[in-house]
């Protein structure tokens, strides 16, 4: 019989405002730490984690105050993501939203579609399902998106061979499972960190 290890949460997170819809279906241990979970969320779009970010979970946010709270548009309070598990700070919700790059706006929806126990020497993360490849970073939010498609798709626009040069092979509907599996099996098993100060998590 397998030891019950915790419970891990079953995740659909869905990147908001985009045409192919893009989104992912992960399983986490529950005392992930936020910081952690941001980086298993990274991973499994393929962003390339180079811009700010913070989770909003009901009216509070939560993310790495030495960093966010030197930019204007980020919330007068940040609490540390480092110090915070997902179980603890979710308890019933069903629901949140990530926020990645303060510029281009990539806003993500989480849901929590279901809790289970974990068996023991559970993976931190897994990724069970996705679809479409996520945006390339630094296009402009999704109203840039929607432009860059529509320029990738027309060989007559004008600006046609610097954007396919700029974003190179990409394609909307490419999403490469396998290769995210292993990027998010990837996050490391450190610890919950609660109160005092906290190193770099897994992310």
């Amino acid at each position: 019989m397998v030891a019950d290890c915790g419970r891990r949460l079953l995740l659909r997170i869905t990147l908001r405002d985009v045409d192919p819809p893009v989104w992912r279906r992960v399983a986490v241990a529950e005392d992930l730490t936020l910081a952690q979970l941001h980086g298993v969320i990274q991973r499994a779009f393929g962003w390339q984690d180079c811009h700010l970010h913070e989770f909003e979970i009901a009216s509070d946010r939560f993310g790495r105050p030495d960093f966010c709270g030197h930019f204007p548009g980020s919330a007068p309070r940040v609490v540390d993501e480092r110090k915070v598990a997902l179980g603890d700070i979710l308890g019933a919700r069903r629901s949140f939203r990530y926020w990645y790059d303060f510029g281009d706006d990539w806003w993500h929806d989480v849901v929590v579609e279901g809790r289970e126990a974990a068996e023991q020497d559970a993976p931190r993360a897994t990724l069970l399902a996705g679809e479409n490849a996520c945006p390339p970073e630094d296009c402009g939010g999704p109203p840039g998106y929607v432009e860059l498609l529509s320029v990738l798709r027309d060989p007559e626009h004008p600006e046609h061979a610097e954007m396919r040069e700029w974003a190179g092979a990409f394609d909307p509907r490419r999403f490469d499972l396998a290769a995210a599996k292993r990027r998010v099996a990837a996050v490391r098993r450190t610890p919950t960190v609660r109160g005092g100060s906290a190193g770099k998590t897994g992310a």
